[in-house]
């Protein structure tokens, strides 16, 4: 279909799947805000484009709502996943798709209807420490670093999955609230020590192998889940001794299962559901040329 679209999401963490090939129009930072606008186009927390590949199966492309682009998504990988497995272009249950934040390897898990309705990806390997930090520790050393934000002094941890992360944890038995998302996520997320923004998770323990987190994500906001942040707090929790593998992530949307390895290499199996295909109509694909 011209200038079609499947949309998915990954517990509550939505993505539209688009074609370029297919498009009539570039994909744009001015026309991916457009459409990922909830009032004025489809809405979405983000666009996957199919994207050419010499390395792996699949290339993906990874556009946050605000038209900046991701390196990785855990959420976004299943949702692909499963619109690959959907519309046809795949019928392996296991494949590879190569990312802006590395390759990763894919398998589908088939429901009693047939469809890829959970699938795990193997997300790569956690390293600590943001570059942008001067610092005299290695590389295999933690980086725990104070940071001040929104008036408050904190400790966080660096963590990249591929992509930048900002975790920051309270102890057991304590809670973070959304008034602390939406004050330090933002604050947090463009901290002059992350020239390139970063994700952020505000994480705390709740039991030996699981963890909650709220989520804010770079260029996109409050988040109901996400499988990168979701990696990054298992594998920061692991590294500090908070939990042990394999790590229950529980977020407003949902749970994901993360599998941190001792070289920190990352599992992460969760589910994934279609919403709706269809075409962008004619007079809105005017208002973005």
């Amino acid at each position: 279909m011209k200038n079609g679209f499947f949309r998915g999401h990954g517990l509550g963490n939505d993505y539209i799947v688009m074609d370029p090939k297919e498009l009539s129009f570039p994909l744009s930072p001015s026309r991916i805000k457009a459409i990922c606008d909830r009032n004025w186009g489809l809405g979405s927390d983000g666009i996957l484009a199919l994207a050419e590949t010499k390395k792996a199966d699949f290339g993906l492309r990874i556009y946050n709502p605000d038209g900046s682009e991701a390196e990785k998504s855990g959420n976004g990988l299943r949702i692909f996943a499963r619109y690959l497995h959907a519309t046809g272009k795949t019928k392996k249950h296991h494949f590879t798709v190569e990312t802006k934040g590395g390759l990763v390897t894919i398998e589908l898990h088939l429901d009693r209807h047939g469809d890829a309705s959970s699938v795990t990806v193997e997300m790569g390997k956690a390293s600590f420490g943001p570059a942008s930090l001067p610092c005299t520790l290695t590389a295999n050393e933690l980086i725990t670093q104070p940071i001040e934000a929104a008036g408050q002094l904190l400790m966080f941890t660096g963590v990249s999955v591929g992509n930048p992360h900002c975790v920051v944890f309270k102890p057991a038995g304590q809670s973070w609230s959304r008034k602390d998302l939406l004050t330090l996520g933002p604050a947090l997320e463009n901290h002059v020590l992350f020239p390139k923004r970063t994700n952020v998770q505000l994480a705390v323990p709740i039991g030996p192998k699981a963890l909650f987190i709220l989520i804010w994500e770079r260029g996109a906001g409050e988040t109901q889940a996400s499988g990168s942040s979701s990696c990054a707090a298992a594998s920061a929790a692991v590294k500090l001794g908070l939990v042990t593998s394999p790590v229950t992530v529980k977020m407003p949307g949902g749970q994901l299962n993360i599998k941190v390895a001792k070289d920190f290499s990352l599992t992460m199996k969760g589910p994934v559901a279609e919403v709706a295909r269809g075409g962008l109509g004619c007079s809105f694909v005017r208002e973005l040329r």
